[in-house]
């Protein structure tokens, strides 16, 4: 346990600084000074910068995978599932940006490294969609042929989305007639039959 809290002082300390400061601003002695646990401590859980930014990185999409499985495991249709975990994605990926600092700051510059980190989460939480998508085939709510193709591309057209919806750039549309919209559309292409999603049967 106290090994655990450690290390997680660390890492949200790491976090901190690196959204003040950025990557380069930071130094592995600037961590180990303002967590109070010293350079020894902190190199015996990393063994350089880049391994706790990747550790601050992975700890931010598990706090957004948490809440995935929040939604996924609610008692609604799975239509308000699908809609619900498309928002909870972005609100979630808005909060870190905001508790970051901007999309400017080198924090989200390294991109390379984020999808890097990012490529175990991209998977889970396919699978996620997956999982939603066959409960509602088996329900008889959607018709889904392609539910694996039909996750991805979900899953895909999503993360294109983060930075527009990061800076608000769904012009004309307030909060309310954006979910509207987003629920009709993943309505009429999850439930309608012989769609261009809907190509063969492969779970």
């Amino acid at each position: 346990m106290a090994i655990s809290k450690t290390r997680d002082i660390l890492i949200d300390v790491a976090r901190q600084l690196f959204a003040k400061n950025g990557l380069e601003g930071t130094t592995m002695n600037d961590i180990a000074v303002a967590s109070g646990r010293g350079r020894r401590t902190l190199y015996t859980y990393f063994k350089s910068k880049d391994a706790i930014y990747l550790a601050v990185i992975e700890t931010e999409l598990e706090r957004l995978f948490s809440k995935l499985e929040e939604v996924a495991r609610r008692n609604i249709s799975p239509e308000d599932k699908i809609v619900q975990l498309i928002f909870a994605h972005l609100e979630v990926i808005k909060e870190v940006v905001l508790r970051n600092g901007t999309l400017r700051a080198e924090f989200f510059r390294e991109i390379w490294k984020v999808e890097t980190v990012r490529k175990n989460f991209d998977r889970t939480e396919i699978a996620l969609f997956r999982r939603v998508m066959n409960e509602g085939n088996d329900e008889g709510v959607f018709d889904i042929m392609n539910v694996r193709l039909t996750a991805e591309i979900m899953h895909y057209c999503l993360k294109g989305c983060e930075v527009p919806y990061i800076f608000g750039r769904y012009s004309g549309r307030g909060p309310e007639d954006l979910y509207i919209y987003v629920r009709t559309m993943v309505t009429r292409q999850l439930q309608n039959k012989h769609t261009s999603l809907t190509i063969n049967n492969d779970h």
